[in-house]
């Protein structure tokens, strides 16, 4: 379709999200297997177990899939080897500057594409050799930065000469068809695959997300330096309230330790962190990671005709 799946080998420039505990090989391979990017998230996991998740996802589909890295984990030094061993062709990275694993990724073939949330680090990027950058909005779910995909991504793309993909609140065709105009060769999504079938999130979480409405997340642990984009619940009020009283950083740390677990795999969104974007309240159903992206394809083909034949009745009008 573009340069950035002629890149990287895939049929649709829709890349899924790498969200910690949820991102594994099932959502991968589907997605993937659908003809977009799935993604492994490999959070603060150990290398044995993310080169399992590599191997799992390699039996379910043999279309290119990526491994999210976060950089600031204790295992990052193993993970980033295990990539290059197992023949991964995407990696893309949050919370840290690859820079010193670009050499290895590099001899092995693979396309290194960073989260960035601002022009400054998408140059830095670029500068030290990624392939592309995923922008992401403060709309996004879990760690966020704090400007608007809107005004973020026309500033990257400007201001870089490898492909943009815009990330944050974007979850139909009418939110892919604006990313493009804004000059981005393609979108993550991490919200919406939330709900898809294949996902193995617990039950419990997804249907939270289904029953979000557009004033249902928040952005709490700002005092931290670190802000996180959830759903509301008591946890979230509990944050806001330690806040509010000024309380120390580790306190505020100590609160949101192992909260995404128990929500993802425990099943708790009362006192767990269910990290969703500001687009959940678009999410009414559950589908296939299959069916999620030919809608969105379909969405986008029915925004730019529409679009096309109303711009063309506006010029001949003037």
């Amino acid at each position: 379709m573009n340069s950035i799946c002629d890149m990287l080998g895939i049929k649709y420039p829709i890349f899924q999200g790498g969200m910690a505990w949820v991102a594994n090989h099932a959502i991968a391979a589907a997605v993937s297997e659908a003809g977009g990017l799935g993604i492994i998230a490999a959070g603060n996991a150990p290398a044995d177990w993310l080169r399992e998740q590599i191997r799992a996802c390699k039996k379910l589909t043999s279309k290119p899939f990526g491994v999210n890295i976060m950089l600031l984990s204790p295992y990052a030094d193993e993970v980033a080897k295990v990539v290059a061993e197992e023949g991964v062709k995407v990696v893309t990275t949050g919370a840290g500057n690859p820079g010193k694993y670009m050499e290895i990724w590099k001899e092995s073939g693979i396309k290194v594409i960073p989260v960035v949330p601002s022009v400054a680090i998408a140059k830095r990027m670029e500068k030290g050799g990624a392939d592309a950058v995923v922008v992401e909005g403060c709309e996004a779910g879990g760690h966020i930065g704090e400007l608007t995909t809107m005004v973020l991504v026309p500033q990257v793309v400007d201001a870089v000469s490898i492909p943009v993909i815009a990330a944050g609140g974007i979850g139909d065709g009418r939110g892919f068809a604006a990313a493009l105009m804004l000059g981005a060769k393609g979108i993550q999504i991490g919200t919406r695959f939330l709900v898809a079938e294949e996902c193995q999130i617990h039950e419990a979480y997804k249907e939270r997300v289904l029953k979000a409405t557009d004033i249902d997340t928040v952005v709490t642990a700002r005092s931290t330096g670190h802000p996180v984009r959830s759903l509301r619940n008591h946890l979230t009020r509990e944050y806001v309230q330690l806040e509010k009283q000024g309380a120390d950083l580790k306190a505020i740390e100590q609160l949101g330790s192992g909260a995404l677990y128990r929500a993802v795999v425990e099943g708790d969104v009362v006192k767990g962190a269910v990290m969703a974007g500001q687009i959940a309240g678009l999410i009414k159903k559950r589908q296939t990671a299959a069916e999620i992206i030919q809608e969105l394809m379909q969405e986008l083909q029915e925004v730019i005709e529409q679009k096309n034949k109303q711009v063309t009745e506006a010029f001949y009008q003037s």
